[in-house]
């Protein structure tokens, strides 16, 4: 099962969070409650981008990493849950429990996105 640890979790919360690419620099700024190194979250990154949770690009001066979440946390969240769902023994009575512990405002958007009237999936799948 793919997962993140904590250190990882957090790094991957900074990138979600933003719009654009950030460098380490602006990753650690971003987690500077943490007082985190430089080197740690250089290494954490370059462990995400090896996992693919990451994609790195160069910045414009050639020498820096600019890095961005690969998937959204909608994506990965929905990863984890069907890769949970893999360790029941019967997956149909795992997800009628589940149907049946969420509120109705979740249960709503379940059926209307197994009907095809919810949102449009922002991946662009159906």
């Amino acid at each position: 099962m793919r997962n993140l640890g904590a250190l990882e979790r957090a790094v991957m919360d900074v990138l979600w969070a933003r719009s654009t690419p950030a460098t380490v620099r602006e990753v650690v700024t971003d987690l500077a409650d943490r007082n985190l190194a430089y080197t740690t979250v250089m290494t954490v990154l370059d462990r995400l981008a090896r996992k693919d949770f990451v994609r790195r690009e160069r910045a414009e001066d050639g020498r820096t990493w600019r890095y961005v979440a690969a998937a959204s946390r909608e994506s990965f969240v929905a990863e984890l849950m069907l890769q949970v769902l893999d360790l029941a023994g019967d997956r149909d009575a795992a997800l009628v429990h589940f149907a049946r512990s969420v509120p109705v405002t979740e249960a709503d958007v379940l059926r209307d996105a197994l009907t095809g009237h919810g949102r449009p999936d922002p991946s662009g799948r159906r």
